[in-house]
């Protein structure tokens, strides 16, 4: 093949220019496209804006840096000790199968978790190929910004000199998704079949989308896997974190020029480290349940919480296929302990709730106040308790499926006691038995193999426009898929704990 002929696939012109991109892996590539401006300097905490377009053919052959956090939880996107971070990190990346096509693929857009303060688009669990390879679609990852820099809320500091929004990572999203909108066709997708996509955080912000006016008409269908749906708070709850942070960094809340100033021109590195020490080190002993670093209720970008706009049937009518992992407080509890998934940190929230309803949960979790039960208890309260609530809200107004995944390797019950949060990733991609999550898979490859290719293909069978193997969830039946070694459906999952917690809200 010639450099032309080569260059006729990978040289695409979109918007703001002309971008070439490269063959790895199996598929054609472009990344490190820039969707909005840098969000340096006086752009630091605002809204994104537009790209300066280029001259000539940019190269789009490397990731970009991934958005400013602390470093470490690499395996799940996060920042490695060598893994590049900026705060000019606005950048999205789309891969497609070798072969164009003259009709236009579905299109599968990306949001990673990292509990709002952690993650990136540029680890290899989420370059998508196997999906692109699959199930013959075009895959677009991008950034946003996370931790103080995309979800704390300083609007009390804004001046006329030093502007300041609020969701800026809800933002990007929206950004990211109206760049699809307009460049996606260049690349063999269809504008008009695009399915967003996301797990944890990532998952909260798809289920944040459906509920948000700016997204409207930019996505069609929606797959939200571990979604932390209750974790959107009001102005005053960030207000009193986001004044924290500032007496961490040795500023006066009182001091609004002072403030303002400095949110504007302190070094990045010094306000995310000092929002990671109130993130990680203050705030989940001190405020159990909630999530410092999360989408604000501002009235504007998000009008309501994303839970009271499912229970009014409020969210966007569109397909959507919602689900957990049989025990997702495991893992978090190892790995990013930041869920209220100790006997400690539950009784703090259950003092702050009417008395019935720790009388209520401790009958549904037999043992309490034991560590494991407590993990349960947690990873129920922050993610499945959420998401059997919004799947019995949208269920009332657009079509809607719910699943469990329950499927484990004798390791994982080793490790974790059963299948826990973020083990559905691989299965997901199509990355069983690789990396260091592939490391569970030890002895049973072949069967997780088998797993991802059923879990995989109902996702694909979504995106494509056709509904998953299993009925629909409604209120009544409450049908649930449990993804398992031998898949079944079940009607109303635990009941017992659904019951426990009704009426309860963080």
């Amino acid at each position: 093949m010639s450099n032309n002929e080569t260059d006729a696939g990978l040289v695409v012109e979109i918007d703001s220019g002309a971008v070439r991109g490269v063959v790895a892996d199996g598929v054609r590539s472009w990344r490190g496209m820039p969707f909005a401006a840098p969000p340096v300097g006086p752009l630091r905490f605002r809204a994104p804006q537009p790209v300066t377009p280029w001259q000539g053919i940019r190269a789009a052959d490397e990731f970009g840096p991934i958005p400013m956090q602390k470093r470490g939880f690499e395996p799940i996107g996060g920042a490695g000790e060598t893994t590049p971070v900026s705060e000019d990190c606005l950048t999205i990346n789309v891969a497609a199968p070798l072969t164009p096509d003259s009709r236009p693929r579905p299109v599968v857009v990306w949001i990673y978790g990292g509990g709002f303060s952690l993650g990136g688009s540029r680890a290899p669990l989420y370059r998508g190929d196997r999906l692109v390879k699959t199930g013959d679609v075009i895959f677009v990852s991008f950034n946003h910004r996370v931790g103080v820099f995309g979800f704390s809320d300083f609007r009390a500091w804004s001046t006329d000199e030093a502007p300041i929004d609020a969701n800026l990572g809800l933002r990007d999203q929206v950004a990211a998704l109206e760049w699809v909108r307009r460049n996606i066709s260049a690349f063999g997708g269809d504008p008009e079949q695009v399915t967003i996509a996301g797990q944890s955080a990532g998952a909260m912000s798809v289920v944040s989308l459906m509920c948000m006016p700016s997204a409207a008409g930019l996505f069609h269908r929606a797959f939200a896997m571990s979604a932390c749906g209750g974790t959107a708070f009001g102005p005053e709850r960030h207000h009193e974190w986001a004044a924290e942070i500032l007496k961490i960094l040795g500023l006066d809340p009182q001091d609004k020029v002072s403030v303002s100033a400095a949110l504007k021109t302190l070094p990045a590195e010094a306000i995310r480290d000092a929002a990671s020490r109130f993130f990680y080190d203050m705030a989940p002993d001190a405020y159990p349940g909630r999530l410092p670093s999360s989408p604000v209720i501002d009235g504007d970008v998000l009008p309501i919480a994303p839970m009271e706009a499912f229970r009014t049937g409020k969210s966007h009518r569109i397909p959507l296929i919602i689900g957990t992992m049989d025990r997702e407080g495991a893992m978090l509890a190892k790995a990013l302990p930041v869920i209220p998934a100790t006997p400690e940190r539950l009784e703090t929230l259950f003092r702050h709730s009417d008395p019935s309803v720790r009388a209520r949960v401790a009958g549904a979790y037999p043992g309490y106040p034991s560590k494991r039960r407590a993990i349960d208890i947690g990873g129920d309260l922050v993610f499945w308790q959420p998401s059997v609530l919004i799947a019995e809200g949208h269920a009332g107004v657009a079509p809607c499926w719910a699943y469990r995944f329950d499927y484990a390797t004798p390791l994982v019950r080793l490790v974790f006691g059963a299948a826990t949060h973020g083990l559905d990733l691989p299965m997901f991609f199509g990355t069983t038995g690789e990396g260091d999550l592939g490391k569970l898979d030890l002895f049973r490859r072949r069967a997780s193999a088998e797993m991802s290719r059923r879990f995989q293909g109902e996702f694909l069978r979504f995106v494509h426009g056709g509904e998953p193997g299993w009925p629909r969830y409604d209120a009544g039946h409450r049908r649930t898929r449990i993804f398992d070694h031998v898949d079944r459906e079940e009607s109303d999952p635990r009941s017992d704990r659904r019951l426990a917690w009704r009426d309860f809200v963080v």
